[in-house]
C-alpha cells in the first residue's frame, strides 16, 4: 500500500530508540547539569516589569506581592525569565508539546465528564511546541524550591529533583515498549501511586480528593451569588478577588459566548442550550496570571442549578521569544485561546469537555469550566519525606503528557537506563533554585526600596 499522509510509514524506516541513543554523542546527558547565565540576562525586577506589560495596572502590585512571597512563588510567576536561561542550555532538539510552566503546583485533580477525578497537568497558559527538557528542568527546579520551603534538608531536595527525572525517564521507557494505543492511555490514575512508589502520599491525595469532590460550580455559586428576586442569581462583590463589572463589559463577555459555542464539538451544544446566562463578574486568578483579564460567567439550568464558566485572557506564551534562540520555530500566528486549548488537549489524557475559546473586545480568551472538582497538592506544604514521592508522581505524569506528541522511543533512547540524566538535571535544578532565590531576594529588595509596588496579604 502507498503511504497515506498523516500515517506512519510501513515498514518503518530507522529505529527511533537508536536515533535517541545516538543523540548522546552530540548532547551528552551529563551536559544537562550546565547553567551558564550570560552577562546580558535581564535582572529579576526588570523581568517582572516586562512580564506585567499590557496587564491591568491596578492588579500589578498584587501580582508582585504574590511573587515576592517566597522563591517558589517567584518561580511560578517567571516562566519567561527561566525560558531565557533555558534557551542557553544544552538541548537534544527533540520537540514535544510542552506545558511551558511545568512547575510542581501546576499538577492537580479535576473532574472528567462522568464526575470521576483525574490527576494531570492542569495549567497551559504557556504551552507551545518546544524542547521537552525545558519542562523537565522547570519541574525539577520547582521540587527543590518547594522542598526548601517545606523545611526539607538539601539532600532531600536534591533527591526529590533526582527522583523526579528518574520517574520521567522510567515512565518514558515503559511507554516506549507498549503498543501505541496502550501507551497513549497508560498509567491510569489508580495505578499512579504504585507505578511511582508514592505510597507516602496516599493520605494527602485522599484528603485533596475529598475536598475536590465538593469544589463545584454549585458550591462556588452558593458562596458568591445572591438571589435577584426573579428566580435568578447574580455575583456579589468580594474585592479584590471577585468584583462586579459595568453592564457594557458584562454584555461583551456574554455576547462572546456565541463565538465560543462554535469552538465546541457539536455534541456539547444541547447541554449548554439548557442553560441561561445570568451574570458575569471579574475574578483574579493565580500567581503568574494576576493582572490578566479573567471573568466568571454564571449559567443556570431549568432547575436553577448553576454551571460557572471561566473566560480567561490568553496572552502569547512567554516562551515564544526564546524558541528561536533555542533553534525551534515560534508557533504560527493565530488565536491564543485556540493555542492554549489545543495544547491542553494534546497533553492531557482527559480534558474538560467544555474547553473552547472566544474573543472579547479584540482580545483572545480561553473558556473552561470553573471549579470543575479541582483540587491540588501544595508541594511547599508537604512533609519532608513526601516531597520526593510527589516529584516521582509529577515526573511520571509529565512523561505521559510529552509522549502524546513526541515518540517515547526517541526520548527513551536518549534518556537511557542509568541515572546519568537524573543526576545532571538534579544538579541543574539545585543551581537554578539558588539563582531563583537570588532573583527573589532582588525583587524583595526592590519592593522595600520602593522601586516596584507590591500588595501583600491577598
Amino acid at each position: 500500500m502507498p503511504r497515506v499522509p498523516g500515517f506512519a510509514e510501513w515498514p518503518a524506516a530507522g529505529n527511533p530508540r537508536d536515533e535517541g541513543k545516538a543523540l548522546r554523542k552530540r548532547v551528552p546527558r551529563a551536559a544537562h547539569a550546565t547553567l551558564d547565565l550570560d552577562a546580558v540576562r535581564p535582572d529579576a525586577v526588570r523581568a517582572v516589569e516586562e512580564s506585567s506589560r499590557d496587564r491591568l495596572p491596578e492588579l500589578t502590585p498584587l501580582r508582585v506581592g504574590r511573587m515576592a512571597a517566597t522563591p517558589f512563588a517567584f518561580l511560578r510567576g517567571s516562566a519567561g525569565l527561566m525560558a531565557y536561561d533555558l534557551a542557553r542550555t544544552p538541548m537534544t532538539r527533540i520537540g514535544a508539546q510542552i506545558c511551558g510552566d511545568a512547575h510542581a503546583a501546576n499538577f492537580g485533580l479535576y473532574g472528567d465528564a462522568r464526575g470521576d477525578l483525574v490527576i494531570d497537568l492542569n495549567d497551559f497558559d504557556e504551552t507551545v511546541h518546544g524542547p521537552w527538557e525545558w519542562d523537565l528542568k522547570r519541574l525539577a527546579t520547582s521540587l527543590v524550591l518547594a522542598g526548601r520551603e517545606a523545611g526539607a534538608d538539601e539532600d532531600t531536595c536534591r533527591a526529590a529533583a533526582h527522583d523526579t527525572v528518574g520517574a520521567y525517564r522510567r515512565t518514558m521507557r515503559l511507554l516506549s515498549k507498549l503498543p501505541a494505543l496502550d501507551a497513549w492511555n497508560a498509567i491510569a490514575d489508580e495505578e499512579l501511586v504504585s507505578h511511582t512508589d508514592a505510597h507516602d502520599l496516599l493520605g494527602t491525595l485522599e484528603r485533596v480528593s475529598e475536598k475536590a469532590r465538593s469544589n463545584t460550580s454549585g458550591r462556588f455559586a452558593a458562596r458568591s451569588t445572591e438571589s435577584t428576586g426573579d428566580g435568578g442569581r447574580r455575583f456579589v462583590d468580594a474585592p479584590p478577588v471577585l468584583r462586579r463589572i459595568p453592564d457594557e463589559e458584562a454584555a461583551a463577555v456574554a455576547s462572546s459566548l456565541e463565538q465560543y459555542l462554535g469552538t465546541l464539538p457539536p455534541d456539547r451544544l444541547p447541554l449548554l442550550a439548557r442553560h441561561a446566562v445570568h451574570d458575569v463578574a471579574f475574578r483574579v486568578v493565580g500567581t503568574g496570571s494576576v493582572g490578566t483579564r479573567s471573568y466568571v460567567v454564571l449559567l443556570l439550568d431549568h432547575r436553577g442549578e448553576p454551571l460557572v464558566l471561566q473566560v480567561k485572557e490568553a496572552r502569547p506564551s512567554a516562551l515564544v521569544p526564546h524558541l528561536l534562540t533555542a533553534g525551534f520555530e515560534a508557533p504560527e500566528a493565530g488565536h491564543e485561546g485556540r493555542r492554549v486549548v489545543h495544547g491542553q488537549k494534546r497533553m492531557q489524557v482527559v480534558s474538560d469537555s467544555l474547553l473552547g475559546w472566544t474573543t472579547v473586545d479584540g482580545r483572545p480568551f480561553q473558556v473552561r469550566q470553573f471549579r470543575n472538582r479541582k483540587g491540588s497538592v501544595d508541594p511547599a506544604a508537604l512533609a519532608a519525606d513526601q516531597v520526593d514521592d510527589y516529584g516521582r508522581m509529577t515526573g511520571a505524569l509529565l512523561a505521559r503528557a510529552h509522549s502524546h506528541s513526541a515518540d517515547p522511543r526517541l526520548i527513551a533512547g536518549y534518556c537511557g537506563k542509568n541515572d546519568e540524566l537524573d543526576a545532571a538535571v538534579a544538579a541543574f535544578a539545585v543551581a537554578y533554585a539558588d539563582r531563583t532565590e537570588a532573583d527573589h531576594a532582588d525583587l524583595v529588595a526592590a519592593v522595600r526600596s520602593g522601586r516596584i509596588a507590591a500588595e501583600t496579604g491577598v
